[in-house]
């Protein structure tokens, strides 16, 4: 093992012997404060004794590797003096340790891919197999006393936010053919509308120099946004799929923490926190279901959902190209002043139409979208219009 590479585990064995040692002072104070049940104080006194010894075997195994002895920087009380348990009282103190231990036990089950080392794989496999017992013991302590409060909306999302902050955040949903086919023309229709302004005012309308340019431009802008669209709609079905693998793998991994994520989910929601425990178990029944679920979950989208990368091809490179000859029109008829004339007012009355329509799949009025999309392709025509004429100038061209 190299030094970065032994660098790398000290510091994660480290984290891990804060995380245990943190546990145990959070377990140490919640049973000096539990006075009225015998039976919880002393079930929270076996698990801070766990958790203590968790700890010593992280410390041991620095010691070997000639690592410095670790120091605990956290409150001596750990978790059981904060805001949030002060208010929430001990049985959903508890309720958040179990979900603590649910995530702990997700996050130990990852380094045994990582960590490389034989000696400390051996002693999370033991930490795993006593933090679900410690998953357990919570969940019993805390159904020993009926049935708990529901969390308040922004614990819960606390809650839910702490579950799947490992996990990449969500991804945006594409639009479906008919939103590439509407910003297709949208950039088709900009860009050479730029080109064929630029070009006129370096050629006073020359259609022959404009034509060239702008079918150029034509096939370019086409074949770009074609593309684009195709990777764009295959780079989705691929973070789907790969996320669907990922909430496989949890799922494998902590079936536990996966069905809380999924509970806190339909809690946030509104929906009560017994019939979301009931709806979870019911999924769960069929881990693909369970999967699917946590995967639309994750993204907001299905399979179904997706887009399909010919169809965004197909209807991004067309929607595009007559976008982007609109522009060029008026000069297979005209020439000079009159053809750049005539150029800008299509181009223009296509820019509102075009903006308009984008309301299809906005929540924007009509008007204020088509407004907006006009006013922005006249600046932009005035702007290339003028640059053109000051290159036409230069470069002797007019």
């Amino acid at each position: 093992m190299t030094d970065l590479e032994t660098k790398k585990l000290l510091g994660a064995l480290a984290a891990n012997w804060q995380a245990e040692m943190e546990g145990f002072y959070t377990y140490t104070a919640l049973a000096k404060k539990e006075t009225d049940d015998p039976h919880r104080r002393n079930a929270l006194r076996g698990l801070a004794t766990a958790e203590k010894h968790h700890a010593d075997r992280w410390a041991g195994r620095i010691r070997e590797l000639g690592g410095p002895e670790p120091e605990y920087t956290g409150n001596l009380s750990g978790h059981a003096d904060s805001l949030a348990n002060r208010i929430g009282g001990a049985d959903l103190a508890l309720r958040r340790l179990e979900i603590d231990e649910g995530r702990d036990i997700a996050k130990y089950g990852k380094q045994l891919k990582l960590l490389g080392d034989h000696s400390s794989v051996a002693i999370l496999q033991e930490v795993i197999a006593d933090e679900r017992e410690h998953y357990q013991t919570l969940g019993a302590l805390i159904r020993s006393r009926g049935t708990l409060p529901p969390l308040p909306p922004q614990q819960v999302q606390a809650a839910l936010d702490d579950l799947v902050a490992a996990r990449d955040k969500g991804h945006t949903h594409a639009a479906g053919w008919v939103g590439d086919a509407i910003y297709g023309v949208n950039d088709g229709l900009g860009s050479i509308f730029g080109i064929v302004s630029g070009v006129s005012g370096a050629t006073l309308g020359n259609s022959h120099f404009v034509l060239i340019a702008g079918l150029a431009g034509v096939v370019a802008s086409a074949l770009s946004m074609g593309s684009g669209a195709y990777l764009a709609a295959k780079s989705e079905r691929e973070i789907y799929e790969a996320e669907f693998a990922r909430e496989r793998e949890a799922v494998e991994d902590n079936e536990a923490e996966a069905r809380e994520v999924l509970s806190l989910s339909y809690q946030i929601r509104g929906l009560p926190e017994a019939d979301a425990v009931h709806f979870v178990q019911h999924l769960a029944k069929d881990k693909s279901q369970l999967i699917r679920e946590l995967a639309r979950e994750r993204l907001n989208t299905t399979e179904d959902g997706l887009s399909k990368p010919l169809v965004s091809a197909v209807s991004g490179a067309l929607s595009t190209a007559i976008g982007a000859f609109i522009p060029i029109v008026p000069f297979f008829f005209m020439t000079g002043i009159p053809a750049v004339i005539v150029a800008a007012i299509v181009s223009l009355i296509a820019h509102f139409v075009v903006g308009a329509a984008k309301s299809l799949i906005t929540i924007r009025s009509w008007w204020a979208s088509g407004f907006e999309m006009t006013w922005i392709g006249a600046l932009e025509g005035v702007v290339t219009f003028i640059i053109g004429i000051g290159l036409g100038r230069i470069s002797g061209a007019q």
